[in-house]
């Protein structure tokens, strides 16, 4: 099938958290026999800072950030079997949904795949006329980043048809183990960018350890934090590029995994730095949250804190054999239960089910 997929960026994971989740989906559904476009603006800075080139599955348009670059890559929609438009490209955001699904032919599958439930959600709760809100009786199905039966009961109640979470997972031709790396040393490092609904979990569970462990070093890698006040023995590393991800969560004696607040009371949706840490065979700490157990078995293959007392506990008391332990066996779970191959497979098998379920009753309406 012809896939046109309206996203943030598919080439650079520069304040674009979901890039490796793009990436990992939709190599797989190219790889199952399916035409990729992909199409991103050229917004954010993110072309000046892409870690990926161009790849030969997928067909990527980047268009300007202007109306009329965006009135012709929506013409596009009317050529393709699925139309994609994801959450979250910063810019045109109500204008790109109701224009890709309004051009989409007759009998081509209309999907908005949701890669912040959580927040997309708590934005349509509080305005009965959100963009997405108004969309939904039109979708033929809603894919999520995650969340569980409370995202999908959510989205049902607010008139999808049909919401299936797809979660995060790991490619290991991407991030795997690699050799240590001087310029990530420290006892826990943190990956994320700098956002409201972060920062405060930021706090707790990252630098109230720092504060209380003066003699551990803390590393923290991402966009935003170079403004934010912190302890001394807190490095601040900036982006960190794609193709660094392995070094940096190989490096560190443990990892901190920190749900965003949206993310942490509806449902589960784990973040894609939860997989990378883990395929990389990192010893994870991460804030408690519910569903971990179906990723990774708590006290095994991830350690868990209800708050930064507790990180400070698990890495005090975290010896490197132990750290060792724990990061390859969560790198044996996410490896067997949680690659892309199998999230490739579970999208391979909606969309051609629900594409033949929307054609049968297209011949019935014909027949009738």
């Amino acid at each position: 099938m012809k896939i046109a997929f309206y996203g943030s960026s598919l080439l650079s994971s520069y304040w674009n958290g979901a890039a490796t989740y793009y990436r990992g989906i939709l190599r797989e559904l190219a790889e199952r026999g399916h035409a990729i476009s992909f199409y991103e603006p050229d917004a954010f800075d993110r072309q000046s800072h892409r870690d990926m080139d161009p790849p030969d599955w997928a067909r990527v348009v980047v268009y300007p950030a202007t109306p009329d670059a965006l009135a012709g890559v929506m013409e596009e929609a009317a050529q393709a079997d699925v139309v994609v438009k994801a959450s979250g490209v910063g810019i045109f955001d109500a204008e790109l949904l109701e224009g890709v699904m309004r051009r989409a032919r007759p009998g081509a599958l209309k999907i908005f795949w949701d890669v912040d439930a959580a927040a997309t959600l708590d934005e349509m709760r509080a305005d009965p006329g959100h963009p997405v809100r108004r969309a939904l009786p039109g979708l033929d199905l809603v894919l999520t980043y995650g969340g569980g039966d409370p995202v999908v009961r959510a989205y049902g109640a607010m008139g999808a048809a049909e919401c299936i979470p797809v979660y995060n997972a790991l490619d290991p031709r991407s991030h795997h183990p690699a050799p240590p790396d001087p310029r990530f040393a420290a006892d826990l490092g943190f990956l994320g960018n700098r956002l409201p609904d972060r920062e405060a979990r930021v706090e707790e569970f990252f630098l109230k350890p720092a504060g209380l462990l003066p003699e551990r070093r803390f590393l923290i890698g991402g966009n935003g934090w170079e403004s934010k006040a912190m302890p001394a023995n807190v490095r601040h590393r900036g982006h960190v590029y794609t193709a660094e991800h392995n070094a940096f969560n190989c490096t560190p004696l443990a990892l901190l995994n920190v749900a965003r607040d949206s993310m942490a009371h509806i449902g589960f949706s784990p973040a894609t730095r939860l997989f990378e840490a883990a395929g990389a065979a990192a010893c994870l700490i991460t804030d408690a949250w519910e569903g971990i157990e179906f990723f990774l078995k708590p006290g095994e293959e991830v350690l868990v804190a209800r708050d930064g007392q507790d990180v400070a506990d698990h890495l005090a008391a975290l010896t490197p054999e132990r750290a060792r332990r724990i990061g390859h066996a969560a790198l044996a779970r996410i490896r067997a239960e949680h690659s892309y191959a199998l999230r490739g497979e579970q999208v391979d098998a909606i969309l051609r089910d629900r594409s033949a379920r929307a054609a049968q009753r297209r011949h019935q309406m014909e027949g009738a």
